[in-house]
């Protein structure tokens, strides 16, 4: 993969973890009790490192300070949320496996494959999430 590729990647990437960090922000705030609530402010966290990392290789790589740009839009409901987030984090694990195998810079590589692994796990927590939405509404 060239450079400019590369430094593409790093942009989505940029993007994506912003809107997941101010998104999941909101959805923990619509949680419905404060064990979810501090696992997806933990999700957030790692989003927020995902963020930093992604960051500071564009920086590195372009000498240049790149601001990030709101790309998509919240849900507006519990349900949705997490829905459209455990869709983004599978989304989100395949387009960074894919970056890392295409990365020729070895430190964007670890970080795209770091990210990755992080995407997968809390793709199941929002799984988890939503068996649990689908336990509750039939036992209704």
């Amino acid at each position: 993969m060239d450079e400019s590729s590369m430094i593409q990647n790093l942009v989505k990437a940029i993007d994506g973890e912003y809107n997941a960090i101010y998104c999941y922000e909101y959805l923990a705030n619509q949680a419905p009790n404060a064990e979810i609530k501090n696992r997806i402010m933990e999700i957030r966290s790692d989003e927020i490192r995902h963020y930093k990392m992604f960051w500071e290789l564009h920086q590195t790589l372009t000498g240049q300070e790149y601001q990030p740009k709101v790309t998509q839009k919240c849900p507006n409901n519990y349900w949705k949320g997490v829905s459209e987030a455990f869709l983004d984090e599978q989304i989100t694990t395949e387009f960074y496996l894919d970056a890392a195998r295409k990365a020729s810079n070895v430190l964007v590589r670890n970080a795209f494959d770091s990210a990755a692994r992080d995407e997968q796990n809390h793709a199941v927590w929002f799984l988890y999430f939503l068996t649990l939405l689908s336990i509750s509404s039939i036992a209704k």
